[in-house]
């Protein structure tokens, strides 16, 4: 298996998104991993998910987005708050489209990579993928993992959002870093200035390509009614619910065992199988 591990694509003007890439010769079609709130391209089995999608033939990226709170230094966990604080959907949406436009007709070790570009989007990752996928002809087909349906209801509302305007950061305990993590009220006033933009159910409405929506039935983070709703949206769509696990599908940081969890073994040969029928 060939990799790219911690590769920079620099941008002008713009953070640095870190990008790692798996591959075994002539790959079929490119698939593109976003992680979700809090995530990270290091996390968990993410490794083995990817290598087990080179596997199958498919060329691998996972990155992170460029505010999600690591750095070029130290990608895993959360170094760079104030990176975190100033994130929103509009700056990862954008992040996707320069990660779109890195793999898009790549050559790697002599083989050129077939057209064909698929999305896999975990938790929020779901939902940005969703809505780039409305956006982006290039994008052939997309699985959710346990995605959002709704950003617009996550928000605080209220005195909580009156609070959050007046003193311009709200902080979010990380229960296994025990940081305080911050978000500014930026990115509430970027989702009202992009409100029809980031609504996933307009965005799911009008997709034209096949949706594998996947999904833990004891999902405690984002209920199975949200996989409900993404499945009713999308014409071509289809549901998993996998039973018995939970948002992350059994799997958990660090991740120091060599197999995956039953559960995202599960969700990761399904969706193999389900790229493959359009590859």
């Amino acid at each position: 298996m060939k990799t790219t591990k911690n590769f920079v694509l620099e941008r002008f003007g713009k953070k640095s998104i870190l990008l790692d890439a798996f591959w075994e010769d002539n790959p079929k079609a490119t698939v593109i991993f976003c992680h979700g709130f809090k995530g990270f391209k290091d996390w968990g089995p993410w490794e083995l998910v990817a290598e087990k999608f080179a596997q199958a033939g498919f060329f691998f990226v996972k990155f992170n987005f460029s505010h999600n709170g690591g750095s070029i230094e130290n990608p895993i966990d959360f170094p760079d708050l104030q990176a975190f604080g100033e994130n929103n959907f509009s700056k990862e949406l954008d992040d996707l489209e320069e990660v779109l436009n890195w793999t898009e007709g790549r050559e790697e070790s002599g083989y050129r990579i077939n057209g064909l570009i698929f999305l896999i989007g975990h938790s929020r990752g779901g939902g940005i993928s969703l809505i780039k996928a409305s956006e982006d002809k290039r994008v052939r087909a997309i699985s959710t993992w346990a995605s959002v349906a709704d950003f617009e209801s996550r928000f605080p509302s209220g005195a909580d959002l009156e609070k959050w305007k007046k003193s311009g950061v709200l902080t979010i305990k990380n229960s296994r870093t025990k940081q305080e993590m911050p978000l500014f009220y930026q990115f509430f006033q970027d989702f009202q200035s992009n409100r029809e933009r980031l609504n996933i159910s307009r965005a799911a409405g009008s997709l034209q390509i096949p949706l594998f929506v996947v999904h833990g039935d004891e999902d405690n983070t984002v209920g199975v009614e949200d996989a409900q709703m993404l499945h009713e949206w999308v014409p071509m769509s289809r549901l998993k619910l996998i039973s018995e696990t939970n948002h992350t599908f059994g799997a958990i940081h660090p991740y120091r065992e060599t197999i995956l969890p039953a559960a995202l073994r599960e969700t990761v040969e399904e969706t193999i199988n389900f790229f493959s029928s359009i590859s």
